[in-house]
């Protein structure tokens, strides 16, 4: 066994200073504590992801004067963390091995990747060997995030080359149902390995990305050991079984191994059984990741209030309620902007969710303001029969007021779109899309229900009304949702198919839905590209978001639905531009 203390941080992207004294106060309590070694992820030290801050020689300077710092303070423990390292006119995403003051050895991560929300290769070149620390313990390996995704990748050749211990680092995003699929691919390759893994995750958020924790240790047998708290900073002890020590001297499969001998202190007295949290439900966890990804965003961007628009609608309660939940009652201001279309059931709805999570509310009714645009319209549209312009007034001017108040206090607004509505263009640009995070935005029509409901199993804060009523816009008498969209329980797995999933027409048909129906859904979808390149940023919790994830062209003829003109874009849907 070899106790390792794993340090499940929360980093923030450019603060290096900051990042350094995480990683210090990480190493303090690992000596503090006994351990023998002390692991904290990915690119601790700049951030993940750090993006084009790479291109700047200040910041990779900076960074490297930080590994300095944290070379120099590293105690007794055996410290691994994640760098960017500058070689030869290069850049490589590194994991640094520290003890007693000095650098005893560093480590380049071999796979980048280049898919749904990653870029390394536009930075990163890729490392060439393998570094093994023997210790009269254990042979230890390290390896960086990527690496434990491939089959026969560097991990399973650490292993093969000796490591009876591989510690990975990482910086890993959630998206729901991946702390299932991740622990599944690290239990395979520790297998395959022959020596235990140490995943060591970074949590928080940072803009679209929500990086859950979930750090685990798998046995060489494939067995979960420890696993910490999702979404939470965490710090454990555990003490880690050894693998098999059959590849030792051996080179394995792969690149040449680098070998460097470094002694650890002894074992604390008394062991440091790991402790397995149970793992949180998928409503449970899609919660906590849009929470954490709130909070930090407000945080880590200086806000002190943000400003949520209560329509008295699904979309807008469960927005207050998740701001309630990760920043304070303190901290959140509704404004209710009712027009004439406005029922009495939605101002009532609004109202009493407001009393149930003890907000400050102010009402700023939008009648006059909707007569004055239209007055001052009249000469430009004529006499043209009332329609979607006018429908949209309504919610430019709600959008006006939230970024006038957001303008006089520094309050940041939270738009309410969800990713039905996103996807098929059902949402006013400079209106409800007005804002500067976009909570819901890849959180589908039919996951908002479902997230209302366990938010009220917990405690009952959104109105029954608003959970059993038909969605509407309200800017028409008698407006639904459903006169302009598909039902949602229809609507939405068709979306989840061909955004997700990048199914075609045909093979959803397969699925059972009507052709003509996922044609007109498709076509929708194609169409709103350009307002979705437009919206605020929103954190990812599926497996395909908008924007970091999937980035199509505005421009563009290709039509997966049917081959047909397409009509002006002003045309809309709905009661939505």
């Amino acid at each position: 066994m070899v106790t390792v203390a794993l340090a499940q941080i929360n980093p923030v992207v450019g603060d290096i200073n900051g990042n350094t004294r995480r990683i210090q106060e990480a190493m303090r309590r690992a000596d503090d504590l006994g351990a023998q070694v002390v692991v904290v992820p990915e690119l601790a030290v700049t951030g993940y992801p750090p993006d084009d801050l790479l291109l700047k020689a200040s910041f990779i300077e900076a960074n490297l004067e930080a590994l300095g710092q944290v070379a120099s303070s590293s105690g007794d423990a055996l410290a691994v963390f994640g760098f960017v390292d500058h070689k030869d006119g290069c850049l490589f995403n590194a994991a640094a091995v520290c003890r007693r003051g000095q650098v005893v050895g560093v480590y380049h991560k071999h796979l980048l990747p280049n898919y749904g929300v990653f870029d390394e290769r536009r930075y990163f070149e890729p490392g060439q060997d393998h570094l093994l620390i023997d210790t009269p313990e254990a042979a230890l390996s390290v390896s960086v995030c990527e690496d434990a995704w491939s089959e026969d990748g560097p991990v399973v050749q650490q292993g093969l080359a000796g490591a009876q211990i591989v510690i990975n680092i990482n910086a890993s995003p959630y998206d729901k149902n991946k702390l299932d699929e991740r622990t599944a691919m690290l239990a395979d390759r520790a297998r395959r390995a022959g020596a235990s893994i140490v995943y060591v995750n970074t949590v928080g958020g940072q803009d679209e990305l929500v990086f859950d924790g979930s750090s685990i240790v798998i046995s060489p047998d494939g067995e979960v050991v420890a696993r910490l708290e999702q979404f939470e900073e965490d710090f454990a002890l555990v003490d880690v079984p050894l693998g098999h020590r059959d590849g030792m001297g051996a080179t394995g499969p792969g690149p040449p191994v680098r070998r460097v001998r470094v002694a650890l202190p002894p074992a604390p007295s008394g062991g440091a059984r790991g402790v397995v949290t149970k793992a949180l439900s998928v409503e449970a966890e899609i919660y906590r990741a849009l929470c954490l990804g709130l909070a930090d965003y407000v945080h880590k961007n200086g806000f002190k209030k943000v400003v949520v628009g209560l329509s008295g609608g699904i979309d807008s309660a469960l927005t207050a309620v998740i701001a309630v939940d990760a920043l304070g009652t303190d901290c959140v201001l509704g404004v209710s902007m009712p027009s004439v279309y406005t029922s009495s059931d939605s101002r009532g709805d609004a109202d009493a969710l407001a009393l149930a999570l003890g907000i400050q509310t102010i009402e700023v009714p939008i009648k006059h303001i909707q007569d004055a645009y239209v007055e001052a319209l009249e000469s430009a549209f004529g006499q043209t029969q009332e329609g979607l312009a006018e429908e949209n007034l309504q919610a430019r001017a709600r959008g006006n007021l939230l970024m006038a108040i957001s303008n006089r206090y520094g309050h940041l607004v939270i738009a309410t779109g969800n990713k039905s509505e996103m996807a098929c263009g059902y949402a006013t640009l400079y209106g409800d899309m007005a804002g500067g995070f976009a909570l819901l935005k890849d959180v589908f029509k039919t996951e908002v229900y479902a997230l209302s409901h366990y938010r009220n199993s917990i405690s009952t804060v959104i109105p029954e009304n608003i959970l059993t009523k038909a969605p509407s816009a309200e800017l028409r008498p008698d407006q639904k949702d459903e006169d302009s969209l598909p039902a949602y329980s229809v609507l939405d797995p068709i979306l989840e198919a061909y955004i997700e999933g990048e199914v075609g027409v045909a093979d959803i048909v397969e699925l059972g839905y009507e052709r003509d129906v996922i044609e007109r859904v498709i076509t929708l979808v194609d169409r709103a590209e350009y307002k979705r390149r437009q919206a605020p940023p929103g954190p990812k919790v599926t497996g395909k978001a908008f924007g970091r994830d999937r980035r199509l062209p505005i421009t563009n003829q290709w039509r997966e639905g049917p081959d047909e003109d397409l009509p002006a874009r002003a045309t809309g849907v709905g009661g939505e531009d």
